[in-house]
């Protein structure tokens, strides 16, 4: 099942629990009765994989040896486990004092007063002197941080410097635009080969709207950001224009591949890969031959450029231990010896100690991606607000105009106006 449906389902339950817990303004009351020596109990959330489980718990036994009178007890499940977990849990306020929230999901959370407000602990329980601003503010839902980001991604163009000679190209220019994109990918075809395997419709789109001094989303959620349809006319009729050229493949093509092990890239068919900076690690795996990472087009590539957490970990209004439920994310996100088991597996870390502190303990390509990000941190602007509630439903919508367009079923002109009608729909709603 696709993780919108998950994020659908996600959100109908949490309406449910909304109305079973009444009134949106009611706060938990419950006291925060931390005592440095009290024997207390934190208990943590999490979804993932394996890997994820085996190193969060070693890490979690690190601090209980930091702080004895702490006990902190894991609870884990896949991804689709887990939120249809954590609504029941909301209803009875029963949630665990720590939750691993998502950039889908943290607005709802948020504003149903499920989450609390992280800004009191900033810079006291929570050492922020050594992470960037932009890091931090990525949690921020009106005025307050409800999600301290675990780690971050940043959209970049992913390529194999070898491809990119193969077409005849030495170098992609410092600040490239989408003419230099065009240009460069029409050699790429002249070559009998892809440039690269597309551009996300909900993703890349919001990023070409950032550019132009415009967002996807409005800052309250309420409808979409931008006014000016021709810049999803202008956007969408580029993404045609590439794979009518053959400069990027068919959806029908890309649905067909079962895994990275099969895109072009790896078998030598393509230059690169537009994605999130964290999964140049997976594809260097699977491409065995170096790999390098480069910025967006532009122009105005740092307005467009924001840093994505990965993940947040958000402390329940719930909690009756909040000041060490704190305590616990700056050790997460500021001891060293922590994050030597975590190496940046929830996108890359905010502290630039502990980043420094990582470099002889990564790959060549993940300390390629540890510098790409903090190039992102220098060359980047303010994420804004996360995804309002109904984003999911937003994004699906995108992906499937992409399609209709590509096919011709529909117009860039025609797709522009429905897709405003039925976004500010959704998110009405």
């Amino acid at each position: 099942m696709k993780k919108s449906t998950f994020l659908f389902i996600g959100l109908l339950m949490l309406v449910w629990l909304t109305a079973c817990n009444g009134d949106d303004s009611e706060k938990s009351e419950a006291g925060d009765v931390d005592e440095e020596n009290e024997e207390i109990t934190l208990r943590i959330a999490w979804w993932g994989e394996k890997n994820r489980h085996d190193y969060t718990q070693e890490v979690i036994n690190l601090f209980m040896d930091q702080y004895p009178h702490i006990k902190v007890e894991s609870e884990f499940s896949s991804w689709d486990d887990y939120w249809q977990k954590l609504a029941p849990q909301a209803t009875a306020k029963e949630l665990p004092d720590i939750i691993q929230m998502d950039v889908s999901y943290i607005t709802e959370y948020a504003q149903k007063n499920i989450l609390t407000d992280l800004t009191p602990f900033l810079d006291e329980e929570i050492d922020i002197s050594n992470i960037n601003e932009n890091f931090v503010s990525g949690g921020q839902i009106d005025d307050g941080i409800y999600g301290f980001n675990t780690g971050v991604n940043v959209q970049g163009f992913m390529f194999d410097p070898t491809m990119l000679e193969e077409i005849g190209v030495d170098a992609l220019p410092e600040d490239w635009t989408w003419d230099d994109y065009v240009e460069i990918s029409n050699k790429a075809v002249d070559k009998g080969l892809y440039f690269d395997t597309g551009l996300s419709g909900n993703i890349n789109f919001d990023y070409y709207l950032r550019t132009q001094g415009e967002r996807l989303y409005a800052e309250n959620g309420s409808g979409l950001g931008y006014e000016d349809d021709q810049m999803f006319i202008d956007f969408f009729s580029m993404l045609k224009e590439r794979v009518d050229a053959g400069a990027t493949p068919t959806p029908d093509y890309l649905d067909q591949l079962t895994g990275t092990e099969e895109s072009p890239v790896v078998k030598e068919e393509g230059v690169g890969i537009f994605h999130w900076s964290s999964f140049l690690d997976g594809l260097q795996q699977n491409v065995g031959r170096p790999m390098e990472m480069h910025p967006m087009p532009g122009p105005n590539i740092s307005e467009g450029l924001f840093l994505k957490p990965s993940m947040y970990f958000s402390i329940t209004e719930n909690s009756k231990h909040k000041k060490a439920a704190a305590k616990f994310i700056d050790f997460f996100v500021n001891d060293i010896e922590a994050n030597k088991l975590i190496l940046g597996e929830r996108g890359v870390p905010g502290s630039s100690k502990v980043k420094e502190a990582l470099l002889p303990e990564i790959s060549d390509t993940q300390e390629t991606i540890f510098e790409y990000v903090e190039w992102a941190e220098e060359n980047s602007s303010p994420m804004g607000p996360p995804d309002p509630s109904g984003a999911g439903e937003v994004h699906e919508l995108l992906e499937n105009l992409y399609d209709e367009i590509i096919y011709e079923k529909t117009t860039p002109s025609d797709a522009a106006k429905y897709f405003r009608k039925e976004a500010e729909d959704i998110l009405e709603k």
